[in-house]
């Protein structure tokens, strides 16, 4: 398999109450984003990484965060657009002349990835054309609509869905090629399946956080130690 993998890291970290751009937060005294690419740049599966940064830092990505933790894989920090969809499109423009089997989008702020998971949702893709991550939802969800309960959903049906996200290259480019502009979706895979494609979940790991409120951020320092023994 020929993977590339595609990090949004374009957020600039508002609900964090931190005056610094996402990317730069600090786990135990690492920047977030280091982490994240730490893991893409140790699976041998991924062989090149393009990083969507927030506008106006690419330089500082690259020498605080690529050079300095020998992210040898990053080949572009691509500036971000105004949405996390428009981050994602440009990336994945920038590689529609490459020769790649998968395109694997993951989440700059999810640092709790492993090569287990990456592995597997590579797999997944290969077999199935688009592969995601996600962990069975542990609540009960309600739907409200004006603060009052209109029903309450099957739990053993829903899903809390992780990245990475894993597609065949000529899908995800098609999906978004032709949905891009005509609508706002919460996921990759919202374009894939509007392709009438089906797309396979695996399941990831509840470890698997994605990093955007402080109690967040009090969380990754706790994960952080248990995954590293620190």
């Amino acid at each position: 398999m020929k993977v590339v993998a595609i990090v949004p890291a374009a957020g600039k970290g508002a609900r964090l109450g931190r005056n610094t751009p996402k990317p730069f937060v600090l786990i135990n005294k690492r920047p977030l984003l280091s982490i994240t690419l730490k893991v893409l740049q140790d699976s041998a599966l991924i062989k090149e990484i393009i990083v969507v940064c927030p506008q106006g830092y690419q330089d500082r990505i690259k020498t605080e965060i690529v050079k300095r933790y020998k992210i040898t894989k990053v080949s572009q920090c691509i500036e971000g657009g105004v949405s996390r969809q428009e981050s994602v499109y440009k990336a994945l423009l920038s590689l529609q002349n490459k020769d790649y089997d998968l395109i694997l989008i993951h989440d700059g702020a999810r640092p709790f990835l492993t090569k287990e998971i990456i592995k597997r949702a590579c797999r997944g893709a290969l077999k199935f054309s688009a592969c995601i991550v996600g962990v069975p939802v542990k609540d009960t969800i309600k739907e409200v609509e004006l603060g009052c309960i209109t029903r309450t959903l099957k739990r053993n049906a829903l899903w809390q869905i992780q990245t990475p996200q894993v597609f065949k290259k000529d899908l995800i480019l098609k999906a978004y090629k032709r949905f891009y502009h005509k609508d706002n979706f919460n996921d990759d895979a919202s374009l894939v399946e509007k392709l009438n494609v089906k797309v396979r979940i695996i399941v990831g790991s509840y470890y698997n956080i994605k990093i955007t409120t402080p109690d967040d951020l009090i969380l990754a320092q706790k994960i952080y130690k248990i995954i590293n023994g620190k």
